[in-house]
């Protein structure tokens, strides 16, 4: 992941750039907590457990959340789905900070929690958009977090089924196909009712070396920044959430993210021996202070980037972002009762599939059926008692 190989044919600057760049990977020093068997049995158990409850819990509640309640009211529906999601996916944060002792600290601004938010973020690692989890938990928005994904996750069993009716965007990296995915999907979003928080990587990647040197000869042969901590950023994807949700948006959120000692990969998160510590750096963006115009919110975003490139500068000579201990710790009581929540549902669900009536077994197999369906032809059930777009109208007379 640190893209080392390679580095001396790519230089543009001498070998004080090629230096700075590549400092803060890190990727190649030792972990921070060693691998003990005793870690490993713990994180495959971790996952083993919120892999099965994933499994069961769409298999039983999606077909009802998703179908049933959606003909009646797509808002319902998706609140339904939103709560169930946010339930599930409050067991990574606890997996992360008080399982494996990972320290998150928050700095920036202290946000308000929105309903209808844009995130723009740097993208590290591939694991970066986990740890927007552990923001979301603590604004109480876990469940209407979204993202752009590519399409071949689309394939993946089970998680396929979970992308689709959480309403994730999966695009192909073909801008003359992706630019109508966006805004078809986005599209379905318009009722102000429905929270939404839509994170995007407009670097439209996770750093390295080998990926920034190649950015930096960009910059030089167009006359841009030369960053050396990010990328310079791909605007076309966030131009068009922003135009597609602009007008009923609460808020945009400019993260930076940065990881203490050495760059984290998904089994380093599983097993706990990474990251020491994540430092997520926030700032709040007026709309106001948004370009219209594509080009001129090209120049935003480039000069936004120039600023985190510069934090993150900062960050590597410092060890901490400014205005640090904006978010507390996590509640260990809340997590706790979520988890046993969580395990209980899913353990009366693993009961009625094995040992009761066969109307169960029959259920999870049409469940599976369905949910294999709606995937495939990328289709959701349409509201069939009033319309979403009544439910719009509505609201914005009251």
């Amino acid at each position: 992941m640190n893209g080392s190989n390679g580095s001396q044919e790519h230089r543009v600057s001498g070998e004080e750039e090629v230096h700075h760049v590549s400092r803060p990977i890190l990727n190649n020093g030792p972990k921070h907590r060693p691998l003990t068997p005793m870690r490993r049995c713990r994180g495959v158990a971790c996952v083993a457990v919120i892999l099965s409850t994933a499994f069961l819990l769409i298999v039983y509640l999606a077909p009802i959340a998703t179908f049933v309640v959606r003909l009646f009211s797509v808002h319902y529906s998706r609140k339904v789905t939103s709560f169930l999601f946010g339930m599930w996916l409050s067991l990574w944060p606890f997996l992360f900070e008080k399982i494996n002792k990972t320290k998150v600290v928050f700095s920036g601004e202290n946000v308000i929690p929105k309903r209808r938010v844009l995130i723009f973020a740097n993208h590290r690692t591939e694991v970066d958009w986990m740890y927007l989890w552990d923001l979301a938990l603590r604004k109480g928005h876990l469940g209407y977090i979204k993202y752009i994904l590519k399409s071949s996750l689309m394939k993946l069993p089970i998680f396929s089924w979970a992308f689709h009716i959480f309403e994730f965007i999966p695009v192909e990296r073909k801008w003359e196909i992706d630019e109508a995915i966006i805004q078809n999907k986005l599209s379905k979003y318009k009722n102000p009712r429905d929270p939404i928080w839509l994170a995007v990587f407009p670097e439209g990647t996770d750093y390295t070396e080998k990926k920034c040197i190649k950015s930096q000869e960009y910059a030089s042969e167009h006359g841009l920044p030369k960053l050396e901590h990010v990328l310079l950023p791909k605007t076309k994807g966030f131009i068009c959430c922003l135009q597609e949700l602009r007008s009923s948006l609460d808020a945009v959120y400019d993260v930076t993210i940065a990881y203490k000692h050495r760059l984290p990969d998904f089994l380093d998160n599983v097993y706990g021996v990474d990251p020491s510590e994540v430092h997520i750096h926030i700032r709040t963006v007026q709309l106001s202070d948004i370009p219209t115009s594509e080009d001129e919110i090209t120049e935003w975003m480039i000069e936004r980037f120039r600023q985190k490139d510069q934090l993150l500068s900062d960050f590597f000579m410092k060890g901490h972002f400014p205005n640090e201990g904006t978010e507390g710790d996590l509640s260990t009581r809340k997590c706790l009762a979520k988890v046993f929540a969580i395990v209980g549902l899913t353990g009366i669900c693993l009961y009625l599939t094995l040992f009761s009536s066969v109307w169960f077994k029959i259920y999870v197999v049409a469940s599976c059926a369905y949910l294999s369906f709606v995937t495939h032809y990328n289709v959701l059930p349409p509201q069939l008692v009033g319309s979403p777009e009544s439910d719009v109208k509505a609201k914005k007379g009251v």
